[in-house]
């Protein structure tokens, strides 16, 4: 099982300065690499404290400079609010900095404030995405970026530097609508998913991107990698109020800055799953949200975990694994505790998972 940690630069609440916050994550980051982690990723978003990481290609460049093995991950890039062009010498720029280092993830994007800040329509999104996925993967592959579609117009436009090698099987693409699963199967990507829901309700969900994956590749899918919050302490009473605290802290910043219970998806095209999200926590409250939200998070103490993990993977089927540690408020040396314990008590379990499937 690959194991990475992702990195959103939280500032919860203002209760550190932003250079305090993003000083702890980049510590953080480059701390996985020494506990054995396999990737590191960053997330982009803007205009709030919800997560400052404004530009994740730029952030993963300084963090190849004081890493040496582990692999950098976009987590993901929203192409709707960028440039293709520039997406595209980004990502090749960041391979050549970090000798192959880079993994592409890229994602529609989901919160109005955000969208509204860029001057983009929500309804444009799908349609932005889709024609930037096409026109960046090829990039990536050749060296050249063109396209004439309906948002995009660019003549063959050769890049410098070229591509260091192929990012075949690097792709990745959060997925967390039914919109996205077969632009996900079809380009080939990965597929990620953030806990949002249940995992027996994402069966069918990953179910259907592998049957897509299956019939136009002609190959089996890369097993999805599932993106969690963690708290892992030797005691499962403090794991436990590191959890409800922590991750319900993380929750409120969630319905706040993508206003998660509103009614701006129902007017906004190929948003249909996440309208009826907003109505379900409408009608259940957020207090209950909350709890559920804990609930699909690893947490506990390292026996729990693995057996909560062993437990997912029976339903699910495999999976890789990428968690955040610093969220929601949680002070850092807490953080460091949990992912330095989760390195030496729960990741070596998970890696023989593999050596047990093929025995």
């Amino acid at each position: 099982m690959h194991v990475g940690t992702i990195f959103i630069f939280q500032n919860y609440q203002d209760l550190l300065s932003d250079t305090e916050a993003f000083a702890r994550d980049i510590r953080m980051a480059v701390l996985a690499e020494e506990l054995g982690f396999d990737s590191i990723w960053s997330t982009e978003h803007h205009f709030d404290n919800y997560s400052m990481g404004t530009h994740p290609a730029q952030i993963l460049s300084y963090i190849a400079g004081r890493t040496r093995r582990i692999k950098l991950g976009t987590a993901a890039v929203i192409l709707p609010w960028n440039d293709p062009l520039r997406v595209a010498e980004q990502m090749i720029l960041l391979d050549h900095l970090s000798e192959g280092r880079a993994l592409f993830g890229m994602g529609r994007g989901l919160a109005k404030m955000e969208y509204d800040a860029f001057q983009i329509s929500m309804s444009e999104a799908r349609g932005r995405f889709n024609e930037a996925a096409d026109m960046i993967l090829n990039a990536l592959e050749t060296g050249y970026i063109e396209s004439n579609g309906p948002f995009y117009k660019r003549p063959r436009t050769p890049l410098r530097p070229g591509p260091y090698k192929s990012f075949k099987d690097r792709y990745f693409m959060t997925t967390m609508s039914s919109d996205s699963v077969p632009v996900c199967a079809e380009t080939g990507s990965t597929m990620m998913v953030f806990a949002q829901r249940p995992w027996p309700e994402m069966v069918d969900h990953i179910k259907t991107y592998q049957t897509r994956y299956e019939a136009v590749h002609k190959k089996p899918a890369q097993p999805p990698v599932l993106v969690d919050f963690l708290a892992c302490s030797d005691s499962a009473d403090r794991a436990a109020e590191l959890a409800h605290k922590h991750m319900s802290n993380y929750y409120s910043s969630i319905i706040q800055h993508y206003d998660l219970d509103g009614n701006q998806f129902d007017s906004a095209k190929g948003y249909g799953d996440y309208a009826k999200g907003a109505q379900a926590i409408r009608e259940g409250g957020r207090d209950k949200a909350s709890e559920a939200f804990v609930n699909i998070n690893t947490w506990g103490t390292p026996d729990q975990i693995l057996g909560q993990l062993e437990e997912r993977r029976r339903i699910v089927g495999d999976f890789d694994l990428i968690f955040q540690a610093t969220y929601g408020g949680m002070d850092e040396r807490e953080a460091r505790r949990s992912m330095e314990l989760f390195a030496q008590k729960v990741v070596p379990e998970l890696r023989s998972w593999d050596s047990r499937r093929a025995a």
